[in-house]
C-alpha cells in the first residue's frame, strides 16, 4: 500500500514461505534498503521441516540444523533435557536434542 500524498515511494522485499498444504508459514519483510539474508531464509525453512516432524518441539534463536531444541510450553520434557532455572527455581527453559 502507498500513500497517496507521498512523494518518494519505496517497495517492500517481502518473503513468502508456503508449505505443501498451500498456506503461507512464514512472512518476513525487508525494508528497500536492506538485503534479504538467505542464510536466515533456509534457517526458518529447515526450523519449520524439523518442527513439523518433532511434535512439542521449537526452535530457539540463532538455532541451526543439528542444535539443541526447546521443549514447547506445556509439553512433556524428554528425560535427558537440560533445564534453566529462574531466580525463583521455577523451571524457564527446558533444551534438548530431540534425537538427531
Amino acid at each position: 500500500m502507498l500513500d497517496a500524498n507521498a512523494s518518494n515511494t519505496l517497495t517492500v522485499r517481502a518473503v513468502f514461505i508456503i508449505g505443501p498444504e498451500k498456506k503461507v508459514r512464514a512472512v518476513i519483510s525487508y525494508p528497500a534498503s536492506t538485503g534479504r539474508n538467505f542464510d536466515e531464509i533456509l534457517r526458518v525453512v529447515d526450523s519449520l521441516q524439523v518442527t513439523d516432524k518433532k511434535q512439542g518441539l521449537v526452535t530457539p534463536v540463532e538455532w541451526k540444523v543439528g542444535g539443541e531444541y526447546l521443549v514447547k510450553p506445556g509439553c512433556d520434557a524428554p528425560k535427558d533435557a537440560r533445564v534453566v532455572p529462574l531466580p525463583s527455581g521455577k523451571e524457564y527453559l527446558k533444551f534438548t536434542k530431540g534425537g538427531d
